[in-house]
């Protein structure tokens, strides 16, 4: 599992910053790569990765300002040209489904796959998908509605104690698979062994919450209770409340603050504003960490591994 940063500015591109795009890269976990926010160019910024767009199935918008969404027509014809065949998802707030096929209907768009659009009951809910996963989303306070979301992954099946079989001098081969998966199995002297005896704990699956913009809210705090990483926004720096708060946006300390007060293992912050550069991108991540030491301002195309609990 991976959060890989396609754009982290806000509101419109810089030379430094494309605007809002995120990948939650799945693919040891699902072989998927699900999409948060999909801002003008998001497409040439893929370009830039090792992502390929028809690994993408799912791409949710936090909420319908353009710096979040006019670069899903691009994407989504794009796609058609690149391999995508399977089904995509889209989730978002209401009148995405408006905004999505309109601008295919206009272009004369044709795409070669299925797209299922989904728009998102306001007061917030849960979507479950294969194997487990889930997605809870809450509306934030941004002026507009403005979702975010937590990402659960199931529970993980505990490791095998293989010292714990050291002296049954088992030879390598399928027998350790079937205990692996709980299974009981005969070895050649005639013993039984059970599975379920030589298996950890489940472990609990990773959390990852991201939120659209937003001022400081409760909600944000639901969301990231406990999360393995949060990402928040963080337009203004922390002089700057008055300002963010007319704004609809939130300032570095109230993006810590929301870590802090969640248990948070550790806070990206993005949705940087283009007047931040050099020496003042390292006060807004000071700022941060002066209240939640595992703050990281991050940058378009930085990538992140967040590793197992």
């Amino acid at each position: 599992m991976k959060l890989h940063f396609l754009g982290t500015g806000a509101g419109i591109p810089s030379r430094q910053r494309n605007v809002s795009s995120l990948a939650l890269k799945l693919l040891d976990e699902l072989n998927e790569v699900w999409l948060f926010d999909c801002g003008e160019a998001t497409q040439h910024q893929i370009l830039e990765t090792t992502i390929r767009p028809r690994k993408i199935n799912k791409i949710f918008i936090t909420h319908l300002h353009g710096d979040h969404i006019f670069g899903l027509p691009g994407l989504l014809s794009s796609r058609s040209f690149q391999g995508g065949v399977d089904c995509l998802e889209i989730y978002g707030p209401q009148g995405i489904r408006d905004y999505i096929q309109g601008a295919l209907k206009h272009s004369k768009s044709k795409l070669s796959y299925p797209l299922k659009i989904n728009e998102l009951a306001d007061q917030g809910g849960e979507l479950t998908f294969d194997n487990g996963w889930q997605v809870k989303y809450l509306p934030l306070d941004h002026g507009i509605l403005s979702f975010g979301f937590r990402i659960e992954e199931p529970d993980l099946p505990g490791q095998l104690l293989v010292e714990d079989l050291a002296k049954f001098n088992i030879p390598s081969g399928p027998i350790f698979g079937q205990l692996k998966r709980g299974e009981r199995v005969q070895l050649e002297d005639g013993t039984w062994l059970d599975g379920q005896d030589f298996l950890a704990p489940d472990r609990p699956g990773r959390v990852v919450t991201i939120l659209g913009d937003t001022r400081f809210c409760q909600n944000s705090k639901r969301l990231a209770k406990h999360a393995n990483a949060l990402v928040h926004e963080a337009t203004h720096e922390a002089s700057e409340g008055k300002m963010a708060r007319a704004y609809f946006h939130s300032t570095t300390h109230q993006a810590a603050q929301v870590a802090k007060d969640s248990q948070a293992k550790v806070l990206y912050l993005n949705h940087i504003s283009a007047r931040y550069l050099g020496k003042a991108l390292y006060q807004l991540e000071k700022e941060a960490a002066s209240i939640f030491e595992k703050s990281h301002l991050v940058n378009d195309f930085d990538e992140f591994e967040i590793p197992l609990n």
